[in-house]
């Protein structure tokens, strides 16, 4: 496979042929025999001159009655006629008018252009205007007649028809809607995606005199081997393998199709025209559509320029190079132009070739993983991302790097949205719909001055149905067909670049699923969120991870910290060190919110420890778990606290490289009392310090001040809790004593007269005044 090309490839019996040619000298096709002499000779294509090229399509176009009727557009025939080496000569202002377009789109100059060409543009709309019409004509009877539900599937069948007839504008086109849900419904949506363009390859003879006219060289000048036949082609060009005469490397070389940009930018005028009669005459579409067209042709206008593609390629490069394993082709700018791009040559294969993928031991889902990485950083940190995201645009290398081709059509997500984003995957993860429904407005999915209120019930109808399971566990592309259908039923207007971002997912999602029928796309993104949300101190997405791990009584959601810490662990690129970041926040004055339930949740945590410590060798002293549970009593919580508070220790010990426990040896009764808290919390203290030097930076703020206070309060508080249940367990106990005259079960014998192997003395006959016997409180006392 090559680098730098998405187009389909060509059967299997285009050949990469090479022939034997002179050099050009003088713009001169030099024989064997010519007088001047010739350079070295070249292995590439021999080119035909460009008056040849004319009389080749003249040829063409005389021959297209042997073509059907309906099919002459679509054969080799019917585009030298189309063509009619148009942009060959490239008359009037066009040139001009599509490199002025390819960098900022003007319909006023568009129109203004275009009204030299009154011939050509006056025969399209024609032919548009027959062709939508009818399908117009079609769906007013199916309205007119109550079978607008029953007919929706054969209507979209036939408007992808119709989009493929109309030419490659309008393929574009048709794919640009499969992914606009609050535009079309669902079965729509459906059709469309499967829409392709059938354009077959232009003849060799036109792209070598494109080539030749853009690069203003011979062929035989610049490279020094050039396929026969393309390699692969689309609607907006092909691709030819060759070889640099002046460094040797092998390339792709993309070239324009003729003609193309004549061709659309009459349809983007005719298309324009067409929807703003649709927006003076209709109402059911609750947003106007020449913005929409508008912004289609900006994009469009901007594929046509390969040196606009060339260099969003290098930035693309630039901003996203240290995402490990994803590659771009390098630029070859000697041998590119506004309709030439030169690219370097990258052995892969598609990721929609399964057999290949299999024969060379590639992983399609290894893939995807990385491509799901990279996207969500296009889209979260830079917001510059690919915006044609179908799979021919991937390739993977056997050396595990996946390569992005086709930078012709990028896009920007605004840095409001970035965030709005992420805040609006936490309040799906929350229910929170009337948050979800706020959030619309900084998307700009909703005008502010509509209400928004009504559309919570609609998403609460849909995502408590579907979130049976963790959000993690969905289907992107359920969800996404499930909120189109909300999307379409609303006054909602998707930005393109949200639109580009859903498809981009559903296709990555589509191509996992192809091989592992149970892959979740969102379950593999969310190391990734989970990342950013720890180590990006942006406020807004501070905000969101406060919103995460607060519950609404204010408590801290401890799991999904955890949660939040174990999968972006899993993060490519993960580094530990940046959740410092999360720390300084947390002791500033942004983090308070947050810094007092963690400190609650701490107590427990290391309470519920030491007590477990201090219980088990009561245990072992006594041979007793009646003992160790009288002597230090379970406070509520504390059983599902434990095992909890041992996998954090664990965790801590292998980060710290010790085995040592947070109770430090520390396991007597001294170390759960009152006067113990502030030992204990000391003691972690100097302990974070040993193992972290960076801790001391931030000891002395007035935060972490606070969280030590919390600790130790919080300790002394849980420590008062136990002595009281402990008292009242005694109390309990002496009273059944009397009543049964007999020790509670489980107690020790009033007649041991001696120390325990465990240390307890027997002498527990008589009260004290604080309510413990007096072999009691000695006891407390030795333990």
């Amino acid at each position: 496979m090559y680098a730098g090309w998405s187009g389909r490839s060509l059967p299997h019996g285009h050949q990469l042929q090479k022939h034997e040619i002179p050099g050009r000298c003088g713009g001169k096709l030099l024989c064997g025999h010519a007088r001047t002499r010739a350079r070295p000779h070249s292995k590439v294509l021999a080119v035909v001159p460009q008056q040849q090229a004319f009389q080749a399509a003249a040829a063409a176009a005389r021959s297209k009655r042997d073509a059907k009727p309906g099919n002459w557009f679509f054969t080799q025939r019917g585009q030298q006629d189309w063509v009619d080496a148009i942009e060959l000569r490239e008359p009037g202002e066009i040139p001009e008018l599509l490199r002025e377009l390819g960098i900022k789109y003007d319909p006023d100059r568009l129109a203004q252009v275009l009204k030299t060409r009154p011939g050509k543009v006056r025969a399209r709309a024609v032919q548009i205007t027959a062709s939508v019409g009818a399908f117009m004509a079609r769906l007013l009877r199916d309205y007119a007649t109550g079978s607008l539900e029953q007919n929706m599937h054969k209507r979209a069948v036939q408007l992808r028809e119709l989009l493929t007839k109309l030419g490659p504008s309008f393929v574009k086109v048709g794919q640009a809607l499969s992914s606009r849900p609050d535009l079309l419904p669902k079965e729509y949506l459906e059709v469309l995606s499967d829409l392709q363009d059938r354009l077959q390859p232009f003849p060799t003879t036109l792209a070598m005199a494109v080539i030749e006219q853009e690069l203003q060289a011979s062929i035989g000048d610049v490279f020094s081997q050039l396929s026969a036949e393309p390699v692969a082609a689309a609607s907006l060009g092909q691709v030819y393998k060759g070889v640099l005469r002046s460094t040797g490397e092998v390339v792709a070389v993309k070239v324009q199709r003729p003609g193309i940009g004549d061709h659309i930018a009459i349809d983007m005028l005719l298309l324009r025209r067409l929807m703003g009669v649709i927006d003076k005459n209709q109402t059911l579409i609750t947003q106007p559509l020449v913005p929409l067209v508008d912004e289609f042709a900006q994009r469009l206008f901007g594929e046509l320029d390969y040196i606009q593609e060339g260099k969003s390629c290098e930035k693309f490069a630039e901003l996203y190079a240290h995402v490990p394993r994803v590659r771009t082709p390098g630029i070859h700018w000697s041998a590119t132009a506004r309709r030439v791009l030169c690219m370097e040559w990258i052995d892969g294969v598609k990721l929609t070739d399964k057999p290949k993928m299999d024969a060379a031991g590639l992983n399609i889902i290894d893939f995807v993983d990385v491509g799901i990485e990279c996207t969500l950083r296009q889209l979260l940190e830079h917001g510059y991302f690919h915006a044609d995201p179908h799979p021919g645009n991937l390739l993977a290398t056997t050396s595990g790097d996946l390569v992005y081709l086709d930078f012709g059509m990028m896009s920007d997500a605004p840095q409001g949205a970035r965030y709005a984003i992420i805040a609006h995957v936490i309040h799906l993860v929350n229910r929170d719909y009337e948050a979800m429904c706020r959030d619309y407005y900084t998307l700009d999915f909703m005008d502010p001055s509509v209400d928004t209120t009504p559309i919570a019930p609609a998403l609460a109808a849909f995502f408590d149905n579907v979130l049976g399971s963790s959000v993690s566990q969905l289907n992107f592309k359920a969800i996404v067909d499930g909120l189109g259908g909300v999307l379409f039923q609303y006054p909602f207007r998707v930005p393109a670049y949200y639109a580009l971002i859903l498809r981009s997912l559903t296709v990555l999602e589509g191509l996992a699923l192809s091989a592992d029928p149970n892959y979740k796309l969102l379950g593999r993104a969310y190391p990734y969120m989970a990342r950013r949300l720890l180590t990006d101190p942006a406020p807004q997405l501070r905000a969101s991870f406060e919103e995460l791990v607060l519950a609404e009584d204010g408590g801290l959601r401890w799991s999904r910290l955890e949660n939040l810490m174990e999968e972006s662990s899993k993060s490519v690129g993960y580094d530990a060190s940046q959740l410092w970041l999360l720390a300084d926040w947390l002791v500033g004055e942004s983090g308070r919110t947050v810094r007092k339930p963690l400190c609650h949740e701490l107590v427990r945590l290391i309470d519920a420890l030491v007590a477990d410590d201090v219980r088990r060798n009561i245990l072992q002293r006594t041979g007793s778990q009646w003992w160790a549970d009288r002597l230090v009593p379970v406070l509520p919580g504390d059983t599902e606290t434990v095992p909890r508070a041992r996998m954090l220790q664990q965790s801590l010990q292998q980060q710290w490289g010790t085995n040592q426990s947070l109770s430090q040896g520390n396991t007597n009764l001294a170390a759960i009392q009152p006067e113990g808290a502030g030992q204990l919390v000391a003691n972690l203290q100097a302990r974070l310090q040993a193992v972290m030097p960076r801790f001391r930076e931030i000891l002395n703020t007035p935060g972490a001040v606070e969280i030590r206070a919390e600790l130790t309060k919080g300790l002394v508080e849980r420590s008062i809790a136990r002595a009281i249940r402990l008292v009242f367990n005694q109390d309990q106990s002496s009273a059944q004593s009397q009543q049964l005259g007999r020790r509670p079960q489980g107690g020790l014998k009033a007649d041991v007269g001696r120390r325990p192997q465990g240390g307890l003395t027997a002498d527990v006959g008589r009260r004290s005044q604080g309510g413990l016997t007096a072999g009691a409180s000695q006891t407390l006392r030795r333990l």
